[in-house]
Protein backbone atom coordinates (compact mmCIF):
# COMPACT_ATOMS: atom_id res chain seq x y z
CA UNK A 1 0.00 0.00 0.00
CA UNK A 2 1.38 3.63 -0.94
CA UNK A 3 1.65 5.55 1.60
CA UNK A 4 -0.77 8.50 2.25
CA UNK A 5 0.30 11.83 2.18
CA UNK A 6 -1.91 13.55 4.91
CA UNK A 7 -1.57 10.92 7.12
CA UNK A 8 -2.88 11.46 10.68
CA UNK A 9 -3.75 15.71 9.55
CA UNK A 10 -7.26 16.76 10.37
CA UNK A 11 -8.61 18.92 7.27
CA UNK A 12 -11.78 21.56 7.46
CA UNK A 13 -13.32 21.53 4.24
CA UNK A 14 -15.40 24.41 3.76
CA UNK A 15 -18.68 23.58 1.18
CA UNK A 16 -17.88 19.98 0.86
CA UNK A 17 -21.05 18.94 -0.54
CA UNK A 18 -21.25 19.09 -3.82
CA UNK A 19 -18.57 20.06 -7.09
CA UNK A 20 -14.53 20.98 -5.67
CA UNK A 21 -15.05 20.95 -2.51
CA UNK A 22 -16.60 17.02 -2.56
CA UNK A 23 -13.43 16.54 -4.62
CA UNK A 24 -10.91 17.91 -2.07
CA UNK A 25 -13.05 16.27 0.99
CA UNK A 26 -12.49 12.60 -0.69
CA UNK A 27 -9.07 12.61 -1.87
CA UNK A 28 -8.00 14.40 1.55
CA UNK A 29 -9.75 11.27 3.35
CA UNK A 30 -8.27 8.87 0.75
CA UNK A 31 -5.09 9.92 1.61
CA UNK A 32 -5.15 9.80 5.52
CA UNK A 33 -7.10 12.75 6.70
CA UNK A 34 -9.41 13.20 9.48
CA UNK A 35 -12.18 15.28 7.15
CA UNK A 36 -14.74 17.90 8.56
CA UNK A 37 -17.23 18.82 5.72
CA UNK A 38 -19.62 22.08 5.81
CA UNK A 39 -22.30 23.37 3.77
CA UNK A 40 -25.86 24.70 4.19
CA UNK A 41 -27.63 22.00 3.37
CA UNK A 42 -27.73 19.10 5.95
CA UNK A 43 -28.99 16.10 3.35
CA UNK A 44 -26.61 15.88 0.89
CA UNK A 45 -23.97 17.03 3.54
CA UNK A 46 -24.95 14.28 5.47
CA UNK A 47 -24.75 11.85 2.30
CA UNK A 48 -21.28 12.77 1.54
CA UNK A 49 -20.17 12.05 5.23
CA UNK A 50 -21.32 8.48 4.75
CA UNK A 51 -19.91 8.02 1.67
CA UNK A 52 -16.60 8.83 2.94
CA UNK A 53 -16.96 6.78 6.06
CA UNK A 54 -17.48 3.37 3.91
CA UNK A 55 -14.36 3.64 2.62
CA UNK A 56 -12.90 3.06 6.39
CA UNK A 57 -11.90 6.70 6.59
CA UNK A 58 -13.06 9.16 9.27
CA UNK A 59 -15.11 12.16 8.45
CA UNK A 60 -18.04 14.70 10.44
CA UNK A 61 -20.11 16.74 8.68
CA UNK A 62 -21.23 20.39 10.38
CA UNK A 63 -24.21 22.45 9.08
CA UNK A 64 -22.74 25.90 8.60
CA UNK A 65 -23.16 28.93 6.52
CA UNK A 66 -19.43 30.89 6.04
CA UNK A 67 -21.02 34.11 6.23
CA UNK A 68 -21.79 33.69 9.59
CA UNK A 69 -19.48 34.09 12.26
CA UNK A 70 -21.42 31.83 14.81
CA UNK A 71 -21.28 29.43 12.43
CA UNK A 72 -17.57 29.71 12.06
CA UNK A 73 -16.80 29.57 15.71
CA UNK A 74 -18.53 26.40 16.19
CA UNK A 75 -17.03 24.86 13.19
CA UNK A 76 -13.50 25.05 14.50
CA UNK A 77 -14.82 23.68 18.10
CA UNK A 78 -16.55 21.03 16.75
CA UNK A 79 -13.29 20.20 15.30
CA UNK A 80 -10.94 20.06 18.36
CA UNK A 81 -13.66 18.57 20.34
CA UNK A 82 -14.26 15.44 17.63
CA UNK A 83 -10.85 15.59 16.58
CA UNK A 84 -8.12 17.17 18.54
CA UNK A 85 -6.22 18.99 16.15
CA UNK A 86 -6.36 21.19 13.57
CA UNK A 87 -3.66 20.89 10.67
CA UNK A 88 -5.60 22.09 7.34
CA UNK A 89 -7.78 24.48 6.67
CA UNK A 90 -9.73 24.74 3.02
CA UNK A 91 -11.72 27.47 2.02
CA UNK A 92 -13.61 26.27 -1.28
CA UNK A 93 -17.05 27.28 0.12
CA UNK A 94 -18.77 30.49 -2.52
CA UNK A 95 -21.15 31.27 -4.89
CA UNK A 96 -21.08 32.29 -8.14
CA UNK A 97 -23.40 35.07 -10.08
CA UNK A 98 -23.12 37.10 -13.03
CA UNK A 99 -25.15 40.15 -12.69
CA UNK A 100 -23.41 43.15 -15.06
CA UNK A 101 -22.44 45.92 -12.60
CA UNK A 102 -25.21 48.36 -13.68
CA UNK A 103 -27.30 45.73 -12.41
CA UNK A 104 -25.81 45.03 -9.59
CA UNK A 105 -28.27 46.44 -5.89
CA UNK A 106 -26.34 47.19 -3.07
CA UNK A 107 -27.98 44.40 -1.01
CA UNK A 108 -26.54 41.39 -3.25
CA UNK A 109 -22.99 43.13 -3.36
CA UNK A 110 -23.04 42.76 0.19
CA UNK A 111 -24.24 39.41 0.39
CA UNK A 112 -21.94 37.62 -2.12
CA UNK A 113 -19.10 39.99 -0.50
CA UNK A 114 -19.61 38.23 2.55
CA UNK A 115 -19.50 34.71 1.72
CA UNK A 116 -17.10 34.98 -0.78
CA UNK A 117 -14.72 37.24 0.87
CA UNK A 118 -16.02 37.56 4.68
CA UNK A 119 -15.96 33.62 4.79
CA UNK A 120 -12.19 33.36 3.53
CA UNK A 121 -10.99 35.99 5.85
CA UNK A 122 -12.97 34.35 8.97
CA UNK A 123 -12.49 30.97 8.47
CA UNK A 124 -8.39 32.30 8.11
CA UNK A 125 -8.06 34.27 11.30
CA UNK A 126 -9.83 31.30 13.22
CA UNK A 127 -7.21 29.56 11.46
CA UNK A 128 -4.28 31.57 11.85
CA UNK A 129 -5.23 31.65 15.66
CA UNK A 130 -5.10 28.26 16.02
CA UNK A 131 -2.27 27.33 13.97
CA UNK A 132 0.83 30.08 15.56
CA UNK A 133 1.28 28.77 19.17
CA UNK A 134 1.83 25.32 17.63
CA UNK A 135 3.52 26.85 14.25
CA UNK A 136 2.36 24.93 12.28
CA UNK A 137 -0.62 24.46 9.27
CA UNK A 138 -1.93 25.25 6.06
CA UNK A 139 -4.46 27.60 4.25
CA UNK A 140 -5.54 26.80 1.00
CA UNK A 141 -8.11 29.31 -0.35
CA UNK A 142 -9.75 28.37 -3.60
CA UNK A 143 -10.32 31.19 -5.61
CA UNK A 144 -10.93 31.52 -9.69
CA UNK A 145 -9.56 32.53 -13.21
CA UNK A 146 -12.05 35.41 -12.60
CA UNK A 147 -9.52 37.30 -9.57
CA UNK A 148 -7.82 37.86 -12.81
CA UNK A 149 -9.64 37.23 -16.04
CA UNK A 150 -12.98 38.71 -14.87
CA UNK A 151 -15.21 37.51 -17.31
CA UNK A 152 -18.35 36.52 -14.45
CA UNK A 153 -20.35 38.96 -12.79
CA UNK A 154 -19.11 41.98 -11.36
CA UNK A 155 -19.31 41.42 -7.83
CA UNK A 156 -18.06 37.33 -7.89
CA UNK A 157 -15.19 38.82 -10.04
CA UNK A 158 -14.15 41.58 -7.64
CA UNK A 159 -14.15 38.63 -4.75
CA UNK A 160 -11.65 36.42 -6.45
CA UNK A 161 -9.31 39.40 -7.20
CA UNK A 162 -10.19 39.93 -3.23
CA UNK A 163 -8.93 36.41 -2.22
CA UNK A 164 -5.85 36.52 -4.28
CA UNK A 165 -4.70 39.22 -2.46
CA UNK A 166 -5.74 38.77 0.85
CA UNK A 167 -4.17 35.03 0.32
CA UNK A 168 -0.70 37.02 -0.29
CA UNK A 169 -1.44 39.25 2.49
CA UNK A 170 -1.61 36.37 4.89
CA UNK A 171 1.52 34.56 3.18
CA UNK A 172 3.10 38.00 3.92
CA UNK A 173 1.98 37.98 7.52
CA UNK A 174 3.25 34.37 8.50
CA UNK A 175 6.74 34.83 6.54
CA UNK A 176 9.31 32.76 8.99
CA UNK A 177 7.17 30.67 10.10
CA UNK A 178 5.85 26.86 9.35
CA UNK A 179 2.21 28.11 8.41
CA UNK A 180 1.57 28.08 4.66
CA UNK A 181 -1.39 30.39 2.93
CA UNK A 182 -2.14 29.42 -0.81
CA UNK A 183 -5.07 29.66 -2.95
CA UNK A 184 -6.13 28.18 -6.26
CA UNK A 185 -7.82 29.24 -9.37
CA UNK A 186 -9.74 26.85 -10.79
CA UNK A 187 -10.93 27.37 -14.47
CA UNK A 188 -13.80 26.29 -16.27
CA UNK A 189 -14.28 23.16 -13.58
CA UNK A 190 -17.75 20.52 -14.20
CA UNK A 191 -19.17 20.99 -11.31
CA UNK A 192 -23.13 21.82 -10.97
CA UNK A 193 -22.56 25.59 -10.14
CA UNK A 194 -20.43 25.73 -13.69
CA UNK A 195 -23.20 23.92 -15.68
CA UNK A 196 -25.73 26.76 -14.19
CA UNK A 197 -23.39 29.28 -15.36
CA UNK A 198 -23.76 28.31 -18.69
CA UNK A 199 -27.15 27.63 -18.87
CA UNK A 200 -27.75 31.01 -17.79
CA UNK A 201 -29.23 29.79 -14.39
CA UNK A 202 -27.07 31.61 -12.42
CA UNK A 203 -28.28 34.85 -10.64
CA UNK A 204 -27.61 37.60 -13.11
CA UNK A 205 -28.58 35.47 -16.43
CA UNK A 206 -26.15 34.94 -18.83
CA UNK A 207 -24.94 38.01 -20.55
CA UNK A 208 -21.56 38.18 -18.84
CA UNK A 209 -19.86 34.91 -19.26
CA UNK A 210 -21.89 33.57 -22.52
CA UNK A 211 -22.39 36.88 -24.71
CA UNK A 212 -18.63 38.01 -23.11
CA UNK A 213 -16.53 35.43 -21.79
CA UNK A 214 -15.90 33.10 -25.08
CA UNK A 215 -14.05 36.34 -26.03
CA UNK A 216 -11.51 36.00 -23.56
CA UNK A 217 -10.78 32.59 -23.14
CA UNK A 218 -10.56 29.36 -25.16
CA UNK A 219 -14.08 27.56 -25.15
CA UNK A 220 -12.30 24.56 -27.42
CA UNK A 221 -10.01 22.96 -24.70
CA UNK A 222 -12.08 20.48 -22.80
CA UNK A 223 -13.08 21.86 -19.00
CA UNK A 224 -11.28 20.38 -16.16
CA UNK A 225 -12.81 18.14 -13.45
CA UNK A 226 -13.20 18.55 -9.83
CA UNK A 227 -10.70 16.19 -9.11
CA UNK A 228 -7.84 17.97 -11.05
CA UNK A 229 -8.25 21.26 -8.30
CA UNK A 230 -8.11 18.46 -5.91
CA UNK A 231 -5.22 17.36 -6.75
CA UNK A 232 -4.17 21.01 -6.98
CA UNK A 233 -4.99 21.33 -3.41
CA UNK A 234 -3.38 18.07 -2.14
CA UNK A 235 0.09 19.47 -3.59
CA UNK A 236 -0.07 22.66 -1.54
CA UNK A 237 -1.54 20.81 1.52
CA UNK A 238 1.17 18.36 1.63
CA UNK A 239 4.86 18.01 2.07
CA UNK A 240 5.63 18.61 -1.90
CA UNK A 241 3.95 21.96 -1.10
CA UNK A 242 6.12 22.65 1.69
CA UNK A 243 7.90 25.50 0.01
CA UNK A 244 4.90 27.34 -1.93
CA UNK A 245 3.83 30.43 0.04
CA UNK A 246 1.62 32.87 -0.99
CA UNK A 247 0.87 31.93 -4.87
CA UNK A 248 -2.39 31.32 -6.51
CA UNK A 249 -2.55 27.96 -8.69
CA UNK A 250 -4.32 28.46 -12.18
CA UNK A 251 -5.91 24.94 -13.01
CA UNK A 252 -7.57 25.29 -16.27
CA UNK A 253 -6.59 23.10 -18.78
CA UNK A 254 -4.75 26.09 -20.94
CA UNK A 255 -8.09 27.58 -21.17
CA UNK A 256 -7.06 30.83 -19.94
CA UNK A 257 -3.81 31.98 -20.73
Amino acid sequence: MEAQMLSGKVAIVTGASYGIGQAIAELFADEGAKVVLTARGKEKLDEEVKKIKAKGHQAIGIVADVGSEEDCKKVFATTLKEFGDLDIVVNNAGLGEQFIIEETEDDWMKYILNINVGGVIRYTREAVKYFLPKNEGVIINVSSVNGKRPVCGATYTASKGAVDTFTKNVAIRLAGTNIRCNAIAPGATLTPAAIACVEGDQPGGSKMYNELGAKYYNTELPRTMPIDQAYACLYLASYMGKAVRGQVLQVCNGAFL
